[in-house]
C-alpha cells in the first residue's frame, strides 16, 4: 500500500486579477509595485556603471541569486539588503528611494494621462498632484 503525496500548493495572487464585477479599463496600465520600481532602479545604475551582477553581489555582500531576483522585482528586500545594493552602487538608500519615487511619480502621471483619455475627460488628463503630505517639494515621504 503506497500514499501519494499530492503536490499542490494553496497560491496567493500577488496581483490580483480583475474581476467581472470590477474589470480593469483596457489598455490602462497596471500601477507599479514598489518591489518593481526599486529593482528597476537598482539594475539601471548597475548597467550603467557597467557592472556585472556577480561584481556587485559580491560587494555588497548579497548572493547573485536574490540579487537578480530583487532587480527584476520578484523579491521584497529589506531595508538593510537595499542599503547594501546601493551602497555597492555608490549610492545611498535615500538614492534609491528617491530615484524609485521619481519614476513612480512619471508612471503614475501617464497612467492617469491614460485613463483620462480613456474616460474622455475634459483637456485628457488630470494633473498629478504636487503638494500633499510629502510637501511643496514633491519628495517621497516613507513609514514604517
Amino acid at each position: 500500500m503506497t500514499i501519494r503525496a499530492t503536490n499542490q500548493a494553496d497560491v496567493i495572487p500577488l496581483r490580483p486579477l480583475p474581476t467581472a464585477a470590477d474589470p480593469a479599463p483596457q489598455g490602462l496600465p497596471r500601477e507599479p509595485l514598489w518591489r518593481d520600481l526599486v529593482g528597476e532602479v537598482l539594475r539601471r545604475e548597475r548597467r550603467a556603471q557597467g557592472r556585472t551582477l556577480k561584481d556587485v553581489s559580491e560587494a555588497s555582500r548579497i548572493s547573485m541569486a536574490y540579487l537578480s531576483e530583487v532587480e527584476r522585482g520578484r523579491k521584497e528586500a529589506s531595508s538593510e539588503v537595499l542599503a547594501a545594493a546601493a551602497q555597492a552602487l555608490g549610492l545611498s538608500l535615500a538614492d534609491v528611494l528617491a530615484l524609485a519615487g521619481e519614476r513612480l511619480v512619471s508612471l503614475t502621471a501617464a497612467r492617469t494621462r491614460t485613463r483620462s483619455r480613456s474616460l474622455g475627460t475634459a483637456g485628457g488628463h488630470r494633473p498629478v498632484r504636487t503638494t500633499g503630505p510629502a510637501g511643496p517639494m514633491g519628495g517621497v515621504l516613507l513609514a514604517a
